[in-house]
C-alpha cells in the first residue's frame, strides 16, 4: 500500500523474491499483524503453513491473525532475523461490525486504490466509466454496434493446460487445430475450413476451459456469448445483436466465437414457441453460412450444450456446426489436477490425492471443486471450535467426497435414452462407446 513503511515494502518484496523462505514469512507476517493487518497476515501464514504444516509458531501466528481464543499458553513469538527491529506487540483484536460496515483492522479504501489499474471501479461513477451507451426508449441504442461487443485479448491457456483428457485433445488437433495451423496441407489435401465444433456433455466437465484452450492454441482472441446477450424484447434487436456479434469477431480476426448454452440460443424451432428466438435460430444460421466467405476468414466458431438433442437440426447441418467432440467428466490424470488447483493456497497437510482420485470417478470438475471446499470448511469449523488451527487432511477431502453425489449421474441417465433410441447417422457414437465401456447400456 502507498501508506506502508519501507520495511514493510522491503519485507513484501523479499518474500516474493523468496516464497519458501518461511521464517522470513514469518517475521513479515507478525509485522503485518503489528500494523494490525489481519487479514494479510492470515494470507502470509496460510502459505507459510503449506511449506512448514508442523511449524508451532506458524500455527500459533495464524490463531493470533484469525484472532481466535488459544487452547493453552500462547506459543512465544518467532524471533527475528538478525540486525532488524524486533516487531511490537501485536495490537489488540478490534472488535467485530456488528452494524453492516466493514470490519476493521484493514484498509479496504487503501486496498482498492492499489488495484485499481489491475480490476478497475466496482461501479461505474461517471458517464466515461461506463462500457456500454443506454439503450433508446424503442431499444435501437449502441449496443448494437460492433465496437460495442468486448472480446477478449489471446490468452495464455493452452491445451497443455488441461489436465487428463487426451482423447479430447487428439480430437481437437485433428479435427480442428491443424488444418488451421497448416493452410499450405489443408490446401494440398483439399481439407475445408467450413463449419464449426459443437463440444457437447455433462455440466461442469470443462467445456468453456477447453474453447479457451483452442483459442489459446490458435492466437486468437475469445468472445463467450450467451443467450442473455442477444435477446432483447424489442422487435429485431436480437437478431441484429448476433449480426453485429460476428461484425465484431471478423473485426478483430483471428477470433473464437464460443456460443455458450446452445440448447438456449438455437432450440428447436419446431418446439419453440416464441418468435424472437425462432429468429435468433434464422440469424445463426445466416452468420454459420457466411464461415466460409472470404471476409469470415479468421473467424472460428465453438458450441458448448448440455443437451445436444435440443438443438435445431439445421444448426448441425454440414458447413454450420457439423463436428461434435464428447467432453466427458474428467480421468484420474484429469481429477488429480484440478485437486492439486483447488488445494494450492489452502494449508493441507499428507493429503494422499491418489486416494481422493480413486473415490471421485464420474465427478465433474464442479464437483471436485465442491469437494475442495466442504473438505476446507471441515478443517474451518474444527479450527473455530476449538480454537488451534490445524490442516486439511485426507479424512476431511474423503469425508467430502462421501457427501457428495456425481452431477453427471442425471445427465448420463437422459443421454443413455437418446444413445439407445436416438443415434441417427451416429451422431453419438462416442456416447454409446463410453456408456458401453462402463457398462451403463
Amino acid at each position: 500500500m502507498s501508506d506502508e513503511s519501507p520495511l514493510i515494502r522491503s519485507l513484501r518484496a523479499a518474500v516474493s523474491a523468496a516464497p519458501e523462505d518461511v521464517p522470513l514469512r514469518l517475521h513479515f507476517a507478525e509485522l503485518l499483524l503489528a500494523e494490525g493487518r489481519h487479514d494479510e497476515a492470515v494470507a502470509q501464514a496460510a502459505v507459510a503453513l503449506q511449506h512448514a504444516p508442523g511449524d508451532e509458531a506458524v500455527r500459533d501466528l495464524m490463531v493470533r491473525a484469525m484472532q481466535l481464543p488459544t487452547a493453552g499458553p500462547p506459543a512465544p513469538a518467532a524471533t527475528p532475523s538478525p540486525g532488524t527491529t524486533p516487531p511490537a506487540a501485536p495490537a489488540a483484536a478490534p472488535a467485530p461490525a456488528t452494524d453492516g460496515t466493514r470490519p476493521p483492522g484493514f484498509d479496504w479504501d487503501a486496498a482498492e486504490q492499489e488495484v485499481a489499474d489491475v480490476v478497475g471501479p466496482r461501479f461505474a461513477t461517471d458517464a466515461s466509466d461506463r462500457t456500454e451507451a443506454p439503450l433508446t426508449a424503442d431499444g435501437s441504442g449502441d449496443p448494437g454496434d460492433a465496437a460495442a461487443w468486448d472480446i477478449d485479448a489471446p490468452g495464455d491457456i493452452r491445451l497443455a493446460d488441461v489436465g487428463g483428457m487426451q482423447e479430447v485433445k487428439d480430437r481437437l488437433e485433428a479435427a480442428f487445430l491443424a488444418p488451421m495451423r497448416n493452410p499450405e496441407l489443408r490446401k494440398l489435401y483439399g481439407k475445408s475450413l467450413r463449419g464449426g465444433l459443437l463440444l457437447y456433455g455433462p455440466p461442469g466437465c470443462g467445456k468453456t476451459f477447453i474453447a479457451r484452450a483452442v483459442a489459446g492454441e490458435l492466437g486468437a482472441g475469445f468472445m463467450s456469448v450467451s443467450l442473455s446477450d442477444i435477446l432483447d424484447m424489442y422487435i429485431g434487436t436480437s437478431e441484429r445483436n448476433v449480426h453485429h456479434i460476428f461484425e465484431a469477431a471478423r473485426r478483430q480476426a483471428p477470433c473464437v466465437v464460443f456460443l455458450d448454452e446452445l440448447d438456449a440460443l438455437g432450440a428447436k424451432r419446431s418446439r419453440s414457441h416464441h418468435s424472437g428466438l425462432r429468429n435468433v435460430v434464422n440469424q445463426l444460421l445466416t452468420e454459420l453460412d457466411g464461415i466460409n466467405a472470404s471476409r469470415n476468414e479468421g473467424v472460428f466458431v465453438l458450441a458448448a450444450t448440455n443437451v445436444p438433442w435440443d438443438v435445431d437440426l439445421a444448426l448441425r447441418r454440414p458447413g454450420r456446426l457439423d463436428r461434435t467432440l464428447l467432453v466427458l467428466p474428467p480421468d484420474a490424470p484429469a481429477r488429480e489436477a484440478i485437486l492439486r488447483y483447488h488445494l494450492r493456497e489452502r494449508p493441507i497437510e499428507s493429503v494422499d490425492l491418489g486416494r481422493i482420485v480413486k473415490v471421485t470417478e464420474d465427478f465433474s470438475g464442479a464437483d471436485l471443486a465442491h469437494v475442495c471446499e466442504t473438505a476446507a470448511e471441515y478443517a474451518l469449523l474444527d479450527s473455530a471450535r476449538t480454537g488451534t488451527v490445524r490442516m486439511i487432511g485426507t479424512k476431511d477431502l474423503l469425508n467430502a467426497a462421501k457427501q457428495i453425489k456425481p452431477s453427471s449421474e442425471s445427465w448420463f441417465a437422459s443421454a443413455r435414452n437418446v444413445a439407445m433410441f436416438a443415434n441417427d447417422g451416429g451422431t453419438y457414437d462416442d456416447l454409446v462407446a463410453y456408456l458401453k465401456k462402463k457398462r451403463k447400456l
